[in-house]
């Protein structure tokens, strides 16, 4: 017997309606009492020493099945695995400099064997229907479950029958194909997709995968909260003990990750393994956001969407059904937000992750940052708060959408420019002229990361000479020394700020007319509003300052 955790307990499925709890076994569809068909695995959380399993847990592999104490399988050799869970935390910075926020994470898990989070549930799923003897399954997706249970599945000998609807990527019913899956393209939205998966299931007497209502999907998803605890514990507590962050983030179709996400950490709270549940961010497509509607309303049904008008077809399912239940159940106990954003704002999103964390992401996970962003310019997420966002999956064919049809330039050399040998007269008189055209910009910000991210930012929409001071008296010796074009300022800096700063500039002959633009993360009161009238050129919050439109803005006003 394990001296940590009796290996042998017998593991329940308890109805989260009136709470009855069955023995797991074989294909226990639903609750025998109620009828309610959302069951959820319970553990003898008295049988866990959790200083000994924290110990043991130190010295396993990095993946998801090092929880395996807490997952739904009795069989070890029954479990189907490709290396999956133990994704990095990332904390970022030119992103977080940029929207204020301290302790920003991002849970990345594109680097999934299949490139997303459902890698998670595909092992748990897999390893449960092998375990009770299932060889052939249904499931409807949008592209990463069929992806993921394809390519697992073909480990187990299980065959499996992928539903699309027409919206869903070639490429991503190709792959599923490419690991064997039947692939079945269904010209109509993804909850009609759904119900003629369900339909094609019960005619042909084949196990269905029924998502939320999945004991393994949840269970394979909560290991995120398990992982992200322990990392945030060895970032922020030295490893003296596990960490909850403030807010966990991710955008939904159907709900299921953060459902998973909240009752793992549940579960650490139960075994005292942590001391707080985090706040639920909970983001979805403005064209498709039935969750987001109802909770404005007040309400705990969600009215379902009939047409949805977003192209991203991972997060178009209009019928979220008992997973709104739940997360709002959680939310207004526990904490948290629901907020919606455009696709594209989506898109935006995509290439401003790409070009400041060097991170490529899908639609639906490009949708949670943008609700991070909206979240922040609120005010609903504060600048010392600890954020972890869900990174779900890696970028898929949207390149056309993202970066148009001129993304590239072509230069063609003619048999006169051809040449090897250039005079070095010719390179010192190219550089000078290249001199000639410098647009010189001083950035004045205490924020080294968020300096970095201005600068960058600016480098790549053209060739300027930037100075960079890190406080306002620095700033205005280098105004005065380089005598720039631009100046962009903060307005919070020890000792001599960015007001001071300003005074400065205006009260001098040379420095009075250089343009000023303002970024802050300070929320201005009516009397410092007043003192930057007529001083500055641009005031810009931030949190909003990343956006394409300030930054054609910043370098209209250097031409």
């Amino acid at each position: 017997m394990d001296p940590v955790l009796d290996t042998n307990q017998e593991i329940e499925l308890e109805c989260i309606n009136c709470h009855t709890r069955v023995a797991l076994n074989r294909r226990v569809a639903g609750c025998p009492n109620c009828g309610e068909n959302i069951l959820e695995a319970r553990y003898d959380l008295g049988s866990i020493d959790v200083a000994a399993w924290r110990e043991k847990l130190r010295k396993r592999r990095e993946g998801l099945w090092r929880y395996r104490e807490v997952l739904p399988i009795y069989d070890s050799n029954n479990i189907i695995s490709l290396g999956e869970g133990g994704t990095p935390l990332i904390k970022s910075r030119a992103l977080a400099a940029s929207l204020g926020l301290k302790h920003l994470y991002i849970k990345d898990e594109r680097q999934g064997p299949t490139g997303s989070f459902k890698d998670r549930q595909a092992t748990v799923a897999i390893s449960a229907l092998k375990e009770i003897g299932v060889n052939e399954i249904v499931v409807a997706s949008t592209g990463n479950v069929a992806i993921a249970y394809a390519a697992y599945a073909a480990r187990a000998n299980i065959r499996v029958w992928a539903f699309f609807p027409s919206l869903t990527p070639g490429d991503k019913m190709r792959e599923a194909a490419l690991y064997g899956a039947e692939v079945i393209k269904v010209t109509g939205s993804y909850d009609q997709t759904k119900e003629i998966a369900a339909q094609f299931a019960k005619a042909k007497g084949i196990f269905l995968d029924r998502g939320i209502k999945s004991v393994a999907a949840i269970e394979a998803m909560k290991t995120m909260s398990y992982e992200i605890a322990e990392q945030l514990g060895d970032e922020l507590e030295d490893g003296e003990r596990w960490r909850t962050p403030d807010w966990f983030l991710q955008g939904v179709s159907g709900g299921m990750g953060p459902i998973g996400v909240s009752k793992g950490f549940q579960e650490m709270l139960g075994f005292g393994m942590v001391d707080k549940l985090p706040a639920l961010g909970i983001i979805q497509s403005t064209g498709c956001a039935p969750m987001v509607e109802a909770f404005n309303r007040g309400q705990r049904i969600a009215t379902p969407v009939e047409n949805p008008q977003t192209i991203i077809a991972t997060l178009a399912t209009g019928n979220p059904g008992r997973a709104y239940e739940l997360l709002y159940d959680y939310v207004k106990l526990n904490g948290g937000h629901f907020t919606s954003a455009s696709d594209e704002e989506a898109f935006d999103a995509t290439v401003i992750l790409a070009r400041t964390e060097g991170i490529s992401v899908e639609p639906a996970t490009a949708v949670t940052f943008a609700g991070l962003i909206h979240m922040v310019r609120e005010g609903v997420i504060k600048p010392d708060d600890v954020v972890v966002v869900n990174c779900s999956g890696h970028t898929i064919a949207v390149e056309k959408q993202i970066l148009g049809d001129h993304w590239e330039e072509t230069v063609e050399l003619t048999d006169k420019d051809k040449v090897v040998n250039v005079p070095e007269e010719g390179l010192l008189s190219a550089l000078e002229q290249v001199e000639s055209q410098v647009r010189r910009i001083v950035i004045i910000e205490d924020n080294v990361d968020a300096a970095r991210l201005i600068k960058r930012i600016l480098q790549a929409r053209g060739n300027y000479d930037i100075h960079v001071a890190h406080d306002g008296a620095q700033g205005i010796e280098i105004i005065r020394e380089v005598r720039p074009d631009l100046v962009v300022t903060d307005l919070m800096m020890p000792d001599v700020d960015g007001f001071k700063v300003i005074e400065t500039m205006k009260n001098d002959k040379i420095m009075a007319k250089i343009p000023i633009v303002v970024v802050t993360a300070k929320e201005l009161t009516a009397k410092e509003r007043q003192r930057l009238s007529g001083q500055i050129d641009m005031l810009l919050q931030k949190g909003s300052f990343i956006d394409e439109e300030f930054i054609d803005s910043l370098v209209s006003r250097l031409h």
